[in-house]
């Protein structure tokens, strides 16, 4: 992950839609990558970052 890049603690405490599209990408990837392992908060975590890339696509 690059230095300058956000953790995911720190984003946890903000709206997605304050994430920039690199966060929402690597994020997005990176669960839906564990998609099988996550539990119920992070696919709802994952479904709002999805939302928010909806949203944004508009």
């Amino acid at each position: 992950m690059e230095e300058n890049r956000r953790d995911f603690t720190e984003l946890s405490m903000i709206s997605k839609q304050d994430w920039d599209k690199n966060e929402l990408d690597y994020f997005q990837h990176a669960l839906s990558q564990l998609l099988p392992y996550i539990n119920p908060e992070g696919l709802s975590i994952l479904h709002e970052i999805n939302k928010e890339m909806q949203a944004r696509k508009k």
